[in-house]
């Protein structure tokens, strides 16, 4: 498993590697790990306050990341909460017709969220982005699953306590599933980072723009710089790769809850 692990390293080994480089070295054969000369401070030195500078796209990016993943993540513990604990008329159903529409493929919507959303002054603004990520029917789900693990004497003791709903939600059962609600949050966190479609979509002005499109305009601008390239592909991959690693304990965590039933 290390040497596999190793294999698939490979590439963004290079990637970090080139981003060291000055062109000349970048496709030497064979391939020269270290670089002969290296160049990094000039190389991130133009990526980041250069003629396309980052370091403002990453702001963007990390502003709508970062809501979307905390109003994301409320809604959808909310909404897992009231699915899972709270029983009323025709919920069973009212689940059935959210996931359904997991199954509508999102291309199919673009068209008329593009509409709705020059309609109502969210077409090219952040507010638009942050909320077409603020619902997630697979975060409903999961997190249901977790919530459906508390047992409901947990539920009923603080109902005979005086206690609502919310205080029930807030006190008793998110503590219970937050490790859950952690790994939901990193992979929030990295679906909006990553994402492409929705920002080409409704983005036009170039202020505005997330890391993905400033990494294709970059790469555009500067298609034959490979060292340049590489740079600015690294600084899009580190802000994840940071995430992930402070996650870590609690994507593990939530795997092991997931697991333990009863």
């Amino acid at each position: 498993m290390f040497a596999i692990s190793i294999l698939f390293l490979l590439p963004f080994l290079w990637m970090l590697s080139t981003s060291f480089k000055i062109e000349a070295e970048v496709f030497t054969y064979p391939i020269e790990w270290l670089p002969k000369t290296w160049n990094v401070v000039e190389n991130y030195h133009e990526v980041w306050v250069g003629k396309f500078p980052f370091y403002k796209y990453y702001w963007n990016t990390i502003k709508v990341s970062v809501l979307t993943t905390l109003i994301s993540c409320a809604v959808s513990a909310l909404a897992a909460y009231g699915f899972s604990k709270i029983q009323f008329k025709a919920s069973s159903y009212l689940f059935i017709i959210v996931l359904t529409t997991y199954m509508i493929p999102q291309q199919a919507i673009l068209v008329p969220q593009f509409i709705l959303y020059r309609e109502i002054q969210l077409f090219d603004s952040h507010l638009g982005l942050i909320l077409l990520g603020s619902f997630s029917v697979l975060g409903t789900f999961m997190l249901r699953q977790f919530f459906m693990g508390i047992h409901q004497e947990f539920i009923e003791s603080g109902k005979i306590d005086g206690a609502s709903h919310w205080t029930i939600f807030w006190r008793i059962a998110f503590p219970l599933v937050r490790p859950a609600v952690a790994t939901y949050a990193i992979l929030r966190f990295i679906w909006t980072w990553n994402d492409y479609q929705n920002p080409l979509i409704f983005l036009r002005t170039d202020a505005l723009y997330t890391i993905q499109l400033a990494i294709q305009k970059f790469t555009t601008i500067n298609g034959e710089f490979y060292s340049l390239i590489m740079a600015g592909t690294v600084s899009g991959i580190l802000p994840l790769l940071i995430v992930f690693i402070i996650g870590q304990k609690s994507v593990i965590e939530g795997i092991a809850l997931g697991g333990v039933k009863g």
